[in-house]
């Protein structure tokens, strides 16, 4: 006798989940904790500048003559860190949960930032490095985190908007961090500040969420019990499908061989090459090419995360929307949204390449939309890894996010090397082309072999009952027909 567990992961013909809920509260946690960790990891962004150049900002601090190259390897040390616990990180969130490992990774990174300016001053770019090593670890278990959380506390229906919602926290702290970067560089506080402040808010936001911090709706006393059911419903847990998902060993063969997260690797990773490259050289390029000085730098750097912002807050209710109408089914609806958000900036990112440095305007402009359509990436393959296989969410993030990062140390360092001289714009032209190219090819492989269908490695394996011996049953025979003989 064969018995087979297997839970539908299609959305239901209606949907009756409450609009606003308690997995709503943790996701403005999630979205808030992932905004201070991004204000921490790209502040270093804009206060290079000043630290590099004091005259600009506040000249009572002092300035420190690092080259590009130095420079490229600052901004990098902070990836290699990153990208050491990806994969483990998944592991560490199914076993301990991800409440445990997010409170972790704030906290820790809040103190390393904190610490920031003191390690400069005793240590120069070295010791700087070497913290920033230390931060990107801390930071390495986010998205691993934040994936598991999500395949906990998501219902079918709300994935692709509530997930969004989550990492359009990284876009505020994006906006917030450089559009007051400027202001608090040119402070009586100095750079030291932009360090200050988004330590001391992540220590605060780590006391809010050890209150309502929940790994799943099972672990959390504040949510009713209709929410809770309809969360699981929709998930179809039950207790051998969770205990399945905690305690079963991870399918590493058939995930590495598997062509659609093969192709989902990929595009993430060519995604990453161009997001990471804009976000840490826009202040650079502001500066050198179109001649603004820190203030308004920080505000034009700005500028593009929050149209980004903007239209994620608008594009999450429609994405929703088409997901709880199924006008399209998930395979469609990711490839569209993928293709607009990685083929237009591919347009936008060539032309800025052509653009002279009379052209400011322009190129802000143009430097804004390649940013702000990328999110609408956002529901493509940033949310595929719980389609192929929510049972193993964050392991699959984990390896797709090491991966990616990967492209985050070497987007810096290729820059470093190609852009020997800032105000070079031919030398700009080779990066921004380079950028378009990777994204253009990542959601050409999406286009071919990309697919939203959950893969059969992510289901419990089969339970086999043995059949009872014949011999037994024709046993239990005979004895029935010695009772109704008697009767």
């Amino acid at each position: 006798m064969v018995t087979t567990r297997r839970f539908s992961l299609e959305p239901s013909g209606k949907f009756k989940g409450k609009t606003i809920g308690f997995r709503h509260l943790q996701c403005l946690l999630i979205s808030l904790g992932f905004s201070l960790l991004f204000a921490m990891r790209v502040n270093l962004s804009v206060a290079i500048v000043a630290m590099m150049d004091n005259k600009g900002s506040n000249p009572d601090f002092t300035e420190y003559h690092w080259s590009q190259q130095t420079k490229s390897h600052i901004l990098s040390s902070f990836f290699c860190g990153y990208i050491l616990v990806q994969i483990p990180a998944g592991g560490w969130a199914r076993r301990f949960g991800g409440r445990l490992l997010l409170l972790l990774s704030v906290t820790l990174s809040s103190i390393f930032a904190l610490i920031t300016p003191l390690s400069v001053s005793l240590g120069g770019w070295q010791l700087l490095c070497m913290l920033r090593f230390c931060q990107g670890l801390c930071q390495g278990v986010t998205l691993p985190t934040i994936a598991t959380l999500m395949s906990k506390w998501a219902p079918i229906e709300e994935r692709s908007a509530l997930q969004t919602y989550c990492y359009s926290g990284a876009q505020l702290g994006i906006v917030v961090m450089l559009a007051t970067s400027g202001v608090l560089c040119s402070s009586s506080w100095g750079w030291p500040s932009t360090f200050y402040l988004p330590g001391l808010l992540g220590l605060a936001w780590s006391c809010l969420w050890l209150v309502f911090g929940a790994s799943t709706p099972r672990h959390c006393k504040h949510i009713s019990a209709g929410e809770r059911a309809m969360i699981e419903e929709s998930l179809g847990h039950d207790t051998k499908s969770a205990e399945f998902a905690k305690t079963h060993a991870v399918p590493w063969k058939q995930i590495f061989t598997s062509k659609p997260f093969l192709v989902l690797i990929f595009n993430h990773c060519t995604n990453n090459w161009c997001f990471w490259t804009l976000l840490t050289q826009i202040p650079s390029y502001i500066n050198s090419v179109l001649g603004k000085d820190i203030k308004s730098n920080a505000l034009l750097s700005s500028l593009p995360y929050i149209a980004m912002l903007a239209l994620s807050m608008i594009c999450c209710p429609l994405a929703s929307w088409l997901e709880k109408s199924k006008l399209l089914n998930a395979t469609v609806s990711r490839k569209i949204f993928n293709t607009i958000g990685q083929w237009i900036p591919v347009v936008t990112l060539v032309s800025l390449g052509y653009l002279q440095p009379d052209q400011g305007d322009l190129a802000i402009i143009l430097l804004t939309v390649t940013v702000a359509i990328n999110t609408i990436g956002h529901f493509g393959y940033a949310v595929n890894h719980l389609d192929l296989a929510p049972n193993f969410a964050g392991t699959l993030m984990g390896i797709v996010n090491c991966s990616a990062n990967v492209m985050s140390i070497i987007a810096p360092l290729v820059v470093g090397y190609i852009v020997t001289d800032t105000t070079n714009v031919y030398q700009w032209r080779i990066i921004f082309t380079v950028a378009g190219g990777m994204s253009f090819s990542g959601n050409l492989m999406f286009l071919i072999f990309g697919t939203a269908k959950q893969q059969p490695w992510n289901n419990p394996p089969q339970i086999v009952q043995e059949a009872e011996p014949l011999k037994s049953l024709s046993v239990d025979a005979e004895k029935l027909e010695k009772v109704q003989e008697k009767v």
